[in-house]
Order: C-alpha cells, then sequence, then structure tokens
C-alpha cells in the first residue's frame, strides 16, 4: 500500500470517527445535556477528538500486521445523562445517533460509488464499508460501545446496576474480540450492504 493510499484510507477512517462522536453530541443537545458543547467537542475538527490509542496506535497497529481492515476510534464525546430532559429516550437516541450517521454516511459513500469509477470508486467503497462496520461494531451491547447504551435503558434497575459496572472492563472485552475471537460475520454484514447499495456483484 502506497504512503498516499494509507494517508487517504487514515483521513477517511478519521473523518468517520469523528461524525459518529460528534452526532452523539448533537443528539444528547437536542435531549438538554450540553456538556459536549461547553467543551467544544461539537466541531469536525479533528485534534478535540484524537484518541492517541484509537485514533493513532490502533489503525497503525491494524496497518503493521496486516490486518483486512483499518479500524480505530475517536474519544467518546462526554455526556451527562442526568441533564437529559428525558432520561430513557435520551440514553436510546444518544446510543443510537452515532451508528445511524455512519449507516447513512456509508450509504451515501456506496451509492455515489456507483457513477465514479478508479481509485475514487475504490476510496468510495472503502468509506462505505467501515462506515457500516462501525455502525454494527459499535451496536455490540457491550459497555462502553453504543449498544449497551440502549440495551440498559431495558433493563430491570438491578441487572442495569451490574450491567454498567461491565464498563470498566468493557475495553478489554473489546479489544479480545477483535484480536482472538474476530469481527468475520461484521465484516460479511458490511460488505453485503454496501455491494448492495454500490450495486457491485
Amino acid at each position: 500500500m502506497s504512503i498516499i493510499k494509507l494517508i487517504l484510507y487514515f483521513v477517511i477512517l478519521l473523518f468517520s470517527v469523528i461524525i459518529h462522536e460528534v452526532s452523539h453530541g448533537l443528539a444528547a443537545l437536542r435531549n438538554g445535556d450540553d456538556t459536549a458543547y461547553l467543551m467544544g467537542r461539537l466541531t469536525l475538527n479533528p485534534l478535540p477528538h484524537i484518541d492517541p490509542i484509537g485514533s493513532i496506535l490502533l489503525p497503525f497497529f491494524l496497518y503493521i500486521i496486516h490486518a483486512p481492515f483499518l479500524f480505530g476510534y475517536a474519544k467518546p464525546v462526554p455526556i451527562n445523562p442526568l441533564r437529559f430532559k428525558n432520561y430513557d429516550k435520551g440514553m436510546i437516541e444518544v446510543g443510537l445517533s452515532g451508528c445511524a450517521t455512519n449507516f447513512i454516511f456509508g450509504s451515501i459513500c456506496a451509492f455515489i460509488s456507483r457513477f465514479i469509477s478508479g481509485s475514487v470508486a475504490q476510496y468510495l467503497l472503502f468509506a462505505g464499508f467501515l462506515n457500516f462496520f462501525l455502525g454494527f461494531f459499535n451496536l455490540i451491547p457491550i459497555p462502553p460501545l453504543d449498544g449497551s447504551r440502549v440495551l440498559g435503558v431495558f433493563l430491570p434497575p438491578r441487572w442495569a446496576y451490574f450491567y454498567d459496572r461491565i464498563e470498566r472492563y468493557g475495553i478489554f472485552i473489546v479489544y479480545i474480540l477483535i484480536f482472538f475471537v474476530g469481527l468475520g460475520f461484521l465484516t460479511n454484514l458490511s460488505n453485503f450492504f454496501v455491494s448492495l447499495i454500490a450495486g457491485v456483484h
């Protein structure tokens, strides 16, 4: 892979994780919590969002080991659910907003690729795949992933308490999932939707 191609892939990855996080902040703001807004996180400027491990080291490591795809994450946008006008509605909307944004952006990229050829089409297909993958991955109900915010709303209080306590170990569970279990199902699912929208057979 050429250095230019790698940089472009990295830019697509960074933009994709940033719009995911900004969407969380906007959803929180709509529900009465302006924490992310006051901290300057409702911006597409990458600097406030870059996480040294998730945005740089993890993608670089995946590149070094010749992983089949680049993957990463940005700093989570801070939210204060206690400021939501409606706690359950706020948590569900915030939890789903980032994934929905990735699905929409991925669909747009895949659809546009129908009318473009060459390397630009390949970058659009990569953006489509990556965004679908990010959306599906974040729906996994392991704290701190977005799916856990949604599932937590529907759990009985006692279960929700213990479920929330998993979050301190959640990131390690996620890493084990990535590096030891594999994410082939999500890869195939993402490829299916991108191919369907892009008209790739």
